[in-house]
């Protein structure tokens, strides 16, 4: 069994997956209170699946882009288990997290959260058909074909960099879609807001991929993604 963590921004996560199903998984918008409520989560999640920690075969947890503090609070959390029980750590990056769903489309896929200070943090995702894929390639290494790189900017920024009709994805409040139809009309396609949400199953099922190919990541060099200095 594959936990799953992302507490990268006010949107959080847990999942507990097999390889074959999602057997838990929990969805949630937080204020900024990650610390206190990702603990009882976890918890409650384990003993719905009679789970110890010491019988998790790996820890996928989301590196961000991301908050300073949130993102800590799952990697802490991670970073922990891993080294008390001995399991695999598998970092994945927020954003491919939040793309990963829906690259199998036709469009280019612009994944997105937000940044604080009224700023947003993005990646264009390219068809995977014209990134070159290959169907047998495994899932962790197809989230991250055709990614570009991270930006950071203002709705407008993000807007301005969509050049033809691209599913938008990720973090998405009411006033960021008005903007986006705005500036970018028929170049920006909104996903509905249930669509468009990031799942801790997608992390699952990206940290489950590396986990299969026999990847781990290192306990003491392991680190958050950040796009600014704290």
């Amino acid at each position: 069994m594959l936990l799953a963590l992302d507490t990268a921004t006010r949107q959080s996560g847990l999942a507990l997956f097999d390889g074959h199903q999602l057997v838990v998984e929990l969805n949630w918008v937080s204020n900024d209170n990650q610390t206190s409520e990702l603990a009882p989560r976890l918890a409650q999640a384990l003993d719905w699946c009679a789970l110890q920690p010491a019988s998790l075969s790996g820890i996928a947890v989301s590196l961000g882009p991301g908050s300073y503090t949130g993102l800590r609070v799952a990697l802490s959390v991670a970073k922990g288990l891993a080294l008390a029980h001995a399991i695999p750590l598998l970092g994945i990056p927020t954003l491919d997290a939040t793309a990963y769903p829906h690259l199998g489309r036709s469009q280019p896929v612009c994944a997105s959260l937000q940044a604080g200070r009224g700023q947003v943090c993005w990646a264009i995702y390219r068809p995977l058909s014209s990134a070159g894929m290959a169907s047998a390639l495994p899932d962790s290494q197809r989230a991250v074909l055709g990614r570009t790189a991270y930006r950071l900017g203002s709705w407008e920024d993000l807007a301005a960099s969509l050049h033809e009709p691209t599913l938008c994805v990720g973090e998405l409040p009411a006033a960021a879609r008005q903007q986006l139809l705005a500036l970018a009309g028929e170049r920006a396609l909104l996903a509905s807001p249930a669509i468009a949400s990031r799942r801790a199953g997608s992390l699952a099922e990206l940290g489950w991929a590396r986990l299969q190919a026999g990847e781990a990541d290192d306990l003491a060099s392991l680190s958050p993604i950040y796009l600014r200095e704290p």
